[in-house]
């Protein structure tokens, strides 16, 4: 995992709330959009080349007439020349719906800043571009299950609306990301690019993002970890309590158990990789204490996600 040792400074505003982008950043993700690599049926005109044919100013090609066809895209120059009827075909420009799962479960409160902070920090800068590409946004808290949502949100003008409704989200429950995935898959109403955004320490991962792919979704798995969790600097005897279930467990750290634990971590991660590479999947991770605008502006554009 690389090393990012850089800090991200937590700011709030006269209401006591975490800002989640500065307006410098705000300005640079105007430049961006999220990059399409399918075809998905959407429904306004937008900003996007569809690979559908439709009824937009620029023409792509011809096919035969049908009866029944409308008979304003009739090529009449053509049927002067051939005596034959052909359609023109247009290039159909759509907006396509962006779909962000944040990870709510209680131990995403952990970190400095937590890693409930640093995905919302990710939730309002992808939403931010694809809003200002008129692409729909659909923003979703999952714990065991699908939570609170903010759907079918267009256009910039939401941005706030959206930077508003992840403040206000709070770490509860819980964690289950398989089933919460495949109750998703299960019930969106439309289908597109989806990025999971959680520290994936949950079981039946794997089943989660299959549900996904088999929807036709276009997955993308964001991993957030704290450094503590990479490289724990615990001692001695200590009493840790799970924050989901509550359940009190005493131990004692030894250099040895350090070195087993984090070859464990590794082996999950080497893992979840894998999977994510078996369904073609976008795999990433991250330091919760790493700039989150070096991750979009260089991170998600080197992976191909943005452009």
């Amino acid at each position: 995992m690389e090393d990012l040792i850089d800090k991200t400074s937590n700011k709030t505003d006269d209401n006591g709330q975490d800002i989640l982008l500065s307006a410098d950043f705000i300005r640079k993700l105007q430049q961006l959009s999220v990059v399409i690599n399918k075809s998905f049926a959407g429904k306004m005109r937008g900003e996007r080349r569809s690979l559908r044919r439709g009824s937009s100013v620029e023409f792509a090609d011809f096919r035969n007439y049908v009866f029944g066809d409308d008979l304003r895209y009739v090529d009449w120059n053509a049927y002067a020349r051939l005596e034959k009827l052909f359609i023109k075909l247009f290039i159909e420009e759509d907006d396509v719906t962006i779909h962000l799962l944040l990870d709510t479960s209680s131990s995403m409160d952990f970190g400095t800043p937590t890693k409930l902070h640093y995905g919302k920090q990710i939730c309002a800068a992808l939403g931010y571009i694809a809003l200002c590409k008129y692409d729909r946004v659909c923003v979703t808290a999952i714990t065991n299950n699908t939570g609170p949502r903010i759907q079918n949100i267009r256009g910039r003008g939401k941005a706030q609306l959206l930077f508003s409704w992840l403040q206000n989200l709070t770490p509860n429950g819980s964690t289950d990301i398989g089933k919460a995935l495949k109750e998703y898959a299960a019930t969106a109403k439309s289908v597109g690019p989806i990025l999971l955004i959680s520290d994936c320490m949950s079981n039946d991962v794997d089943l989660g993002l299959k549900a996904l792919t088999g929807r036709r979704f276009a997955p993308s798995v964001m991993q957030l970890l704290s450094r503590e969790e990479i490289m724990p600097t615990y001692a001695g005897d200590l009493k840790l309590v799970d924050s989901e279930t509550g359940i009190i467990k005493e131990i004692t750290v030894t250099p040895g158990l350090l070195k087993k634990y984090q070859n464990k971590l590794h082996g999950y991660l080497e893992y979840l990789q894998g999977i994510c590479n078996k369904y073609g999947i976008n795999y990433l991770n991250a330091v919760t204490d790493s700039p989150v605008d070096d991750l979009i502006l260089h991170t998600f554009r080197q992976r191909g996600m943005l452009d």
